[in-house]
C-alpha cells in the first residue's frame, strides 16, 4: 500500500494505492476496501464511489459492486473533511418547556434537526444555538449541540434538548434504557382490522438504496414498535405508535412492513397519494422523561399540526356521511 497527501485547491487530499491479493478474489470492491482502509465505514466508502474517488487499473467510474481480481490496482482519493461552520439563526421556536437543564420544542414538519454538508442553515440546531447561546451540551460536538435524539425532517412534534452535559448523559441513558415515553400519531393506508399490536423486527440498511432502511437489513438492530388504532376511515387508519427502541425510520419501516405504510411517505409509501401533504403524516405527540436534576417524571403533549389535522377532519366528515 502506498499513500500520499497533497494540496489541491486549498484542501488536503489523501491518495492511496492498493494491489489486491488473491485472498479477496471475486469479492465486492466496496467490501474489500473496508478491510484495507482503517477507520472508514462502508457507507463512507460507498460515497467515495459516488464522487469518483475510486479507480481500478486507471479506470474511473468503477461500480462499488465490481468484483476484484488478484493484481488489480485500486487507487482511492479521500479528501480531508471540511469543518462545518454552524451559525446561530433567529428562527422562531415553538417552546413547550424550558429550564436550566432541558428544552422541549415542537418541531414543525419540513425542518431538519441538525446541519449536514449541503444543508447548513435553517435547521433546529441553528435555531436553538441562537436561543440558548452557549448553554447547550457539547457531547455530540459542534454539529449537534444539545441534540439527544432526532426525528425525520418531515415528521413534526416533540424533541428534548440538553442544555448541559449532565442533562445530556441522563437523557441519553434513559433512551438507552428504553424508559423515555415517545408516542406518535400516524395516518396509515388501509384499514387495520385489529385494535392494536406490536411489531418486533430488527431494522438495518437497505443494500439497494442508501436512503432507506428495511426489516432484517444490513447491520440490523433490535426494533420494537407498539401500535393501537385510534380511528378508522375506511381506506385509512389513524394510529398511535409507541416506540420501545428508536431506530432511524422505525415507525415508517415497521408500518410499511405490515402493509400499512404512512400516508405521504415518499420512501416507503404508495406512489399514488390522495392528499397534497409534504412527506409522511407522522407526529411526535407525547414525550415523557425523568428530569435530570429533580428526578421527577415530566410528560408533554403537542397537538397535531394544522396540515395533519385538516386531513383528519376531512376523513372524519367523509366517514360520517357514508
Amino acid at each position: 500500500m502506498q499513500g500520499d497527501r497533497e494540496e489541491e485547491r486549498g484542501r488536503i487530499i489523501n491518495r492511496f494505492k492498493y494491489v489486491i491479493d488473491e485472498n479477496y478474489t471475486d469479492k465486492r470492491l466496496d467490501s474489500v476496501l473496508t478491510k484495507y482502509i482503517e477507520g472508514v465505514s462502508r457507507s463512507y466508502i460507498q460515497r467515495l464511489f459516488d464522487i469518483g474517488g475510486v479507480a481500478v487499473n486507471d479506470r474511473q467510474n468503477i461500480s462499488k459492486n465490481y468484483k476484484v481480481k488478484p493484481g488489480d490496482v485500486v487507487e482511492v482519493t479521500i479528501p480531508d473533511p471540511v469543518e462545518l461552520k454552524i451559525e446561530p439563526e433567529n428562527i422562531p421556536l415553538d417552546i413547550v418547556y424550558e429550564d436550566d437543564d432541558v428544552l422541549v420544542v415542537n418541531k414543525p414538519a419540513g425542518m431538519v434537526v441538525h446541519p449536514a454538508v449541503g444543508n447548513l442553515t435553517g435547521t433546529l440546531v441553528n435555531a436553538i444555538m441562537y436561543h440558548c447561546g452557549d448553554r447547550l451540551s457539547s457531547i455530540n460536538g459542534v454539529v449537534r449541540p444539545g441534540i439527544v435524539h432526532r426525528i425525520d425532517k418531515d415528521t413534526s412534534g416533540l424533541l428534548m434538548i440538553a442544555k448541559n452535559d449532565n442533562a445530556h448523559i441522563s437523557l441519553s441513558k434513559q433512551l438507552f434504557d428504553h424508559t423515555i415515553t415517545r408516542r406518535y400519531i400516524a395516518l396509515v393506508q388501509d384499514n387495520i382490522k385489529q385494535d392494536g399490536g406490536t411489531v418486533d423486527l430488527p431494522i438495518g440498511r437497505d443494500p439497494r438504496n442508501r436512503l432507506k432502511k428495511q426489516v432484517n437489513g444490513s447491520g440490523a438492530k433490535n426494533a420494537v414498535t407498539h401500535y393501537r388504532v385510534l380511528e378508522r376511515y375506511g381506506e385509512y387508519t389513524l394510529v398511535e405508535c409507541q416506540l420501545e427502541t428508536g431506530r432511524t425510520h422505525q415507525i415508517r419501516v415497521h408500518m410499511a412492513y405490515i402493509k400499512h405504510p404512512l400516508v405521504g411517505d415518499p420512501l416507503y409509501g404508495s406512489r399514488k397519494q390522495d392528499f397534497a401533504v409534504r412527506g409522511q403524516m407522522l407526529h411526535a405527540g407525547v414525550l415523557g422523561f425523568i428530569h435530570p436534576t429533580t428526578g421527577k417524571y415530566m410528560e408533554f403533549r403537542a397537538d397535531l399540526p394544522e396540515e395533519f389535522q385538516q386531513v383528519v377532519d376531512e376523513l372524519r366528515k367523509k366517514t360520517e356521511h357514508n
